[in-house]
């Protein structure tokens, strides 16, 4: 244990955001660097090393935070870093996206803050990096089995890390021009700077793993040539069917999905584009969808200099305390305040479009709205509540359905899909097709980047057993051997 009395003398501190106004002049990430070592000691030294530890259930990864919590309060930084790989591929990926759900089980969280896991867990890796503990763990013999993996998103790269370690010969297909999925393109640079993807790709090439970009599986690439290629394939193409808004005026121009505005802006970044061809640049936007996506269409407008941003959300507002029916340690449904949010703009609850109004040139110039109550379990609109608010730019974050069913993948490997359009798995993770393995988004549908590594991982161990012919779990040693394969 940390220390006995660490969460009796030590309340929550969490990382330090830079002021609004100097944020906003960049698209560097929003906390201050380095404010977390002075506190993190302290911080980890409120774990209690609980008999029965539920942050590990509250983990898809299983992650062992009461050790690494331990170790970080010993300063053992080395030893907190090889605990947090014994489960976790990629901890600085998690460590800033994930929404912490480990936090939310947190046995301390019962009447008391919780301990700050993830603030302590991007802490670890940081110090790993910059001390230079994590390198390449490159297998010590190759199996001879060849394994494509389909997308480089969370899901993709933790599946290839294990097989590549394994020992297997990897190749990742990426259809966008760089690495990294929905990470690259669809994460802010103010949330995650790309800096960390590009570190990791580095580490993987020095392993082994091949990655192949520009090439998309089903139109550029036959998934039944590709079968014929590789021993095995592992699918982990997400779920990019962006869900639609079928209303009058949809068509007008200045209405985008979420995945065609937050791309380009990242592409500014990357030093493709001076200014992004879609941008919010004195115009009044309206973010439809009150997620962490729409989250990250608010915070990049603010940056692109908007007039106004406005978020809508048809349901209502979270409370700030748990429901009843959501007690602990389950993940609560709560009002949250990103640090978008903290940016200014309005959050609208309880509302639905109705329909677009443009000028005379067909673009989006008004969004019609009305308030919706639960009526009967359903969601209905109340009459006399119908306004209208300035929208010159309008982004749809209203999720996913499903993944990519246009480019011929599904019909081309014979993919079974389920009741909701997932590609269907067995407990292996494999679908219908015999060496054919699904992890994701695609399989699981829409969800955290958390079950994405886990789900990788777990696809990556039914495809080594898939390649190896192995009947027996393999015995749980050393985490840079086959207990990789958890």
């Amino acid at each position: 244990m940390a220390d006995p009395k660490g969460f009796l003398n030590h309340g929550r501190e969490v990382a330090k955001s830079r002021p609004v106004d100097v944020r906003l002049k960049d698209w560097n990430e929003v906390y201050v660097p380095g404010s977390l070592l002075p506190i993190i000691s302290k911080q980890a030294s409120r774990c209690m090393d609980c008999g029965i530890p539920f942050c590990h259930n509250g983990c898809p990864l299983g992650n062992l935070i009461p050790e690494w919590n331990d170790y970080a309060y010993r300063e053992d930084w080395a030893a907190a870093s090889e605990r947090l790989h014994a489960t976790n591929n990629f901890p600085e990926f998690t460590g800033r996206l994930c929404p912490a759900p480990c936090e939310s089980a947190c046995v301390l969280g019962i009447n008391q803050p919780p301990v700050t896991i993830k603030n302590v867990e991007v802490s670890i890796i940081d110090k790993a990096w910059d001390s230079g503990d994590v390198e390449p763990q490159a297998p010590e013999r190759l199996s001879g089995k060849t394994v494509a993996v389909i997308g480089s998103g969370p899901a993709g790269l933790a599946a290839a890390q294990q097989l590549t370690r394994a020992g297997h010969t990897v190749a990742v297909y990426e259809r966008a021009d760089r690495v990294g999925g929905l990470l690259r393109y669809g994460i802010p640079e103010f949330k995650m700077e790309k800096r960390h993807i590009n570190r990791r790709i580095e580490q993987m090439r020095a392993e082994g793993t091949r990655f192949r970009t520009g090439i998309e599986i089903g139109r550029d690439l036959k998934a039944t040539d590709l079968k014929k290629r590789y021993d095995a394939v592992v699918i982990a193409a997400g779920a990019t069917t962006a869900r639609d808004l079928p209303v009058p005026g949809r068509e007008l121009k200045g209405i985008h999905q979420a995945m065609e505005y937050l791309p380009l802006a990242n592409k500014v970044q990357e030093g493709d584009y001076v200014t992004a061809p879609i941008s919010a640049e004195g115009k009044h936007v309206v973010v439809i969808g009150g997620g962490d996506t729409g989250a990250d269409c608010v915070g990049t407008a603010h940056r692109q200099g908007a007039a106004s941003v406005t978020q809508l959300e048809i349901m209502p507002r979270p409370g700030e305390d748990r429901a009843p029916h959501q007690p602990w340690p389950t993940f609560p449904m709560l009002y949250k305040v990103t640090s978008a949010h903290e940016e200014g703009g309005d959050r609208v609850y309880s509302v639905s479009t109705t329909h677009f109004e443009g000028d005379e040139d067909g673009n989006v110039q008004w969004l019609h709205l009305s308030e919706v109550e639960f009526i009967d379990g359903k969601l209905t609109s109340k009459p006399g509540t119908e306004r209208k608010i300035p929208a010159q730019l309008v982004t749809l974050a209203m999720g996913f359905t499903g993944t990519d069913r246009e480019n011929g993948l599904v019909e081309q490997f014979g993919l079974e899909l389920d009741e909701r359009g997932n590609i269907a798995r067995d407990a292996d993770f494999q679908t219908n097709v015999p060496g054919v393995f699904v992890a994701g988004d695609a399989g699981r549908g829409q969800s955290l980047i958390v079950w994405a590594i886990a789900e990788g991982r777990s696809a990556a161990r039914g495809c080594d057993r898939f390649l190896t012919g192995a009947s027996e779990l393999p015995a749980p040693i050393r985490p840079t051997d086959r207990s990789l394969m958890v």
